[in-house]
């Protein structure tokens, strides 16, 4: 019985302890954050601004200023590259109805798409590399959740690009900049 008491003891010494220094940060916590706002350094509380929170357009004119430079052909338009380039796939029957990761209701009939970084609400332009077809979507999902696919289009997207017999089609993926609503001239092969 000695022993299970002086455990009894120790352990209740250390939860006081704890509660002790607890009290003390809390205290201590409005003295730190009134020294820290005087000494004129960075809110620690503040995130960092990446360049994934910027808006589509700033991604863009950034990458823009990089490729503007004129050709010294002298070529008024500046050939428009895809974001991305790889395959796409379709979803529909399944999905219809169902909340979307952005928490609109799934239409498969709709011009709409999932991808895994594009911000919500972006419209890109996917053309076929086969046709050289092309459709106007709108982001409202997150996908594919397959590794080697680039996009999820809606079943009215694909049946629109020709995909809808496939099931699997190469594309280029091209972020249209606010107002665009048409896909940008294809490349001559």
């Amino acid at each position: 019985m000695p022993g299970q008491r002086a455990a009894g003891l120790a352990s209740g010494r250390r939860f006081w302890a704890a509660l002790l220094a607890c009290a003390a940060m809390v205290l201590a916590w409005p003295v730190v954050v009134l020294a820290h706002e005087d000494s004129g350094m960075p809110d620690p509380g503040a995130t960092l601004s990446s360049d994934a929170e910027k808006p589509l357009s700033a991604q863009r004119s950034a990458i823009d200023l990089l490729s503007s430079d004129e050709d010294e052909e002298g070529e008024e338009e500046a050939e428009v590259l895809p974001s991305e380039t790889g395959l796409a796939s379709w979803y529909g029957p399944g999905f219809h109805k169902r909340r979307t990761a952005s928490g609109e209701r799934f239409d498969m009939h709709a011009m709409t798409a999932a991808h895994r970084t594009l911000p919500f609400g972006t419209m890109v332009c996917v053309r076929s590399q086969i046709t050289g077809r092309g459709v106007v979507v709108r982001i409202n999902d997150r996908g594919p959740h397959a590794a080697n696919r680039v996009v999820d289009l809606s079943r009215g997207a694909a049946i629109a690009l020709g995909l809808h017999g496939l099931g699997l089609k190469p594309v280029d993926v091209f972020p249209l900049s606010t107002g665009e609503d048409t896909c940008p001239p294809k490349r001559p092969d």
